[in-house]
């Protein structure tokens, strides 16, 4: 069993939240001297007398307390990464804690590194249920636990992977699957430091072809020993068989629908040819409002 990535120490791991912020710009010296005078004279909190004061939100605080446990996330204006990301953006949102939970049931019925289940596709019967937006919040969330986490667009078709990152689309899975080598192809963000992604890379004209070659299973068998986790987004189902040959190379898959706007009888009917495949369902989640 490989054990998780234990990040570098931060030095802002030991820093107090002053420092952090002002480290940040988002706190001038001369400002934290009047929240540590309040602090000591209300014998407050260092964030509650930041507050009072107006000299820090609520958002700041957090931000700061982020960066003291270790916690890995982003700020707006400050990365490439899409807001859509909201794992990486916003812990303390509902959604994010919905993530969490979601990661704790996969955690528990399927993620087993010492049985070698490392590897879950994210499938979908149609196009605009949020397979993609899922695959790239989870990875981010499964990071967040200091797990070395590889995220894949297998969606030759209509990948965005690429897009919710921020990176270039130049080289990737298409090539890989190729046999061309690509040294630069796994990409990081570098504030999310267990996360990797493997953007799809250019689209070519014969993605069930490619993801049906054996190379596929080897290049998820290196990846497998690589990182803890590893996350597949897959293209739609109802058009192609693409999504049920990658999830049956991961073993496993996560049904994604949306409310009030999946036709019930079509994520069944693809629910029954993953099960036809010998693919097995790890879960279903429902996405939107």
């Amino acid at each position: 069993m490989n054990a998780p990535m234990t990040p570098a120490l931060d030095p802002a791991a030991e820093a107090p939240i002053g420092a952090i912020l002002m480290a940040a710009g988002r706190l001038r010296a001369d400002e934290n001297e009047r929240i540590l005078r309040l602090q000591r004279d209300r014998g407050l909190r260092f964030g509650d007398a930041a507050v009072e004061l107006g000299l820090a939100s609520e958002r700041d605080i957090r931000f700061a307390m982020a960066r003291q446990f270790e916690y890995s996330c982003l700020q707006p204006g400050e990365s490439a990464v899409s807001a859509r990301v909201v794992a990486a953006f916003d812990p303390f949102s509902a959604q994010t804690e919905a993530l969490r939970a979601l990661r704790s049931q996969l955690m528990l019925r399927w993620f087993d590194p010492a049985a070698g289940r490392k590897t879950l596709a994210i499938v979908s019967a149609a196009r605009g249920e949020g397979r993609s937006w899922m695959a790239a919040n989870l990875a981010v969330a499964f990071s967040q636990l200091a797990l070395r986490t590889l995220v894949i667009d297998a969606d030759l078709r209509r990948p965005s992977l690429h897009t919710l990152f921020g990176l270039e689309n130049g080289s990737g899975l298409s090539a890989l699957l190729l046999g061309r080598a690509q040294p630069d192809a796994i990409r990081r963000v570098p504030e999310l430091r267990s996360l990797a992604i493997l953007p799809a890379g250019v689209i070519p004209p014969n993605p069930q072809e490619l993801l049906s070659r054996p190379t596929l299973n080897r290049l998820l068998q290196q990846y497998a020993a690589a990182f803890d986790v590893v996350i597949l987004d897959t293209a739609a189902g109802e058009r192609c068989a693409d999504g049920v040959m990658v999830a049956a190379r991961a073993g496993a898959a996560l049904m994604v629908a949306r409310r009030n706007a999946s036709r019930m009888t079509a994520v069944r009917r693809y629910a029954q040819r993953l099960s036809e495949s010998g693919v097995g369902l790890a879960g279903s989640v429902m996405n939107g409002d």
